[in-house]
């Protein structure tokens, strides 16, 4: 089997309302469609222009994949390079990473900066769909209302990550802030609360406040440095997959749960590759963020599942999902 054919895709799908009115475009995205001689087709996705990945893509040409060393290359061929020895063997993604822990892919809910009652609007639409948590981008002029209004809308199960991204800064502002949050008892992480670097921050504001910390780090470097300093309670991991699993592994060995986010608001093919990777990570048990559904159109037609907050693990060979060509071309830019 030889790859004969190489096709980036640059896609621009526009943002669910009402995340268009403040977001109308979320970063560049490209598609990745490897060809081959025996009708195989294998799919990535990577953050970026096509520019970024032409040249790599360009050399698998001709090759075999099933000869490839796969976690050499961008993750993005990473992902359709094992997509196509997936389909050749007949065997899910997943199993080239090893054992699967859970079929079900736990997912949260998102909300960038918005008003507290379109926030709330939202965290009822979340909840009727079937999630159970909600990722909100949180301010400190507001974030207290939008929390009561979620509540009121939601109800008292439905759990809301504040993540400011630094945006609190400091540990008195933070720590106030908590204080506020903590009477509501849906509030269950503070993710990068205040700013990263000086990790002594985390540890101050976990000993006055219930709500958990976390921070968003893919660096592994970063990861040990965190569970070193005992000052995080979850940690939210990416990169591409090589990154991933050995954070997932430092964390692991601390006893800190994970959750994942390699694509954020991706498309359904990163999003795949994200959830069969997150299927055999252990202490991978929080809600991801990976947010395909925040895109108006799915380039997969509904064939990775969303099923009350949570990814169904695709059981078909390769990622185990159908890329609809047809909304690809019609979300196509440049």
């Amino acid at each position: 089997m030889k790859i004969v054919a190489v096709d980036l895709y640059e896609v621009e799908i526009p943002p669910i309302t009402p995340i268009r009115t403040y977001m109308p475009k979320i970063y560049d995205i490209t598609l990745c469609r490897l060809r081959t001689d025996a009708g195989l087709e294998g799919w990535g996705e990577y953050q970026g222009k096509p520019t970024a990945c032409r040249n790599a893509a360009d050399k698998l040409v001709g090759t075999d994949p099933l000869t490839l060393d796969a976690h050499a290359l961008p993750d993005a061929l990473t992902c359709a390079v094992l997509d196509l020895c997936g389909q050749a063997w007949n065997m899910p993604v997943w199993r080239f990473f090893g054992s699967r822990v859970r079929d079900r892919v736990p997912v949260s809910y998102w909300s960038c900066p918005m008003e507290p009652a379109e926030t709330a609007a939202e965290a009822e639409k979340g909840r009727r769909m079937g999630f159970v948590n909600h990722k909100i981008k949180a301010r400190t002029w507001n974030v207290v209302e939008t929390v009561r209004l979620m509540k009121e809308a939601a109800g008292p199960e439905y759990t809301v990550g504040v993540d400011p991204n630094t945006q609190f800064q400091y540990v008195p502002v933070a720590a106030r802030l908590a204080q506020e949050l903590e009477p509501f008892g849906t509030v269950n992480v503070f993710e990068d609360p205040v700013l990263k670097n000086n990790l002594d921050w985390y540890r101050l504001l976990r000993q006055k406040t219930t709500i958990p910390q976390a921070l968003h780090s893919g660096a592994p470097a970063h990861v040990l440095a965190a569970v070193k300093a005992e000052c995080v309670d979850y940690l939210n991991i990416g990169g591409g997959s090589g990154t991933l699993f050995k954070a997932a592994a430092i964390a692991a060995a601390a006893d800190v749960p994970v959750w994942v986010q390699m694509g954020g608001l991706c498309t359904g093919v990163l999003a795949a590759w994200s959830v069969h990777l997150q299927s055999t990570i252990p202490n991978a048990t929080l809600p991801c963020d990976e947010l395909p559904f925040t895109r108006e159109a799915d380039v997969l037609g509904g064939s990775l599942v969303l099923d009350q907050g949570h990814f169904i693990v695709p059981e078909g060979s390769g990622l185990g999902v159908k890329v609809d060509l047809e909304v690809v071309e019609r979300y196509q830019v440049g």
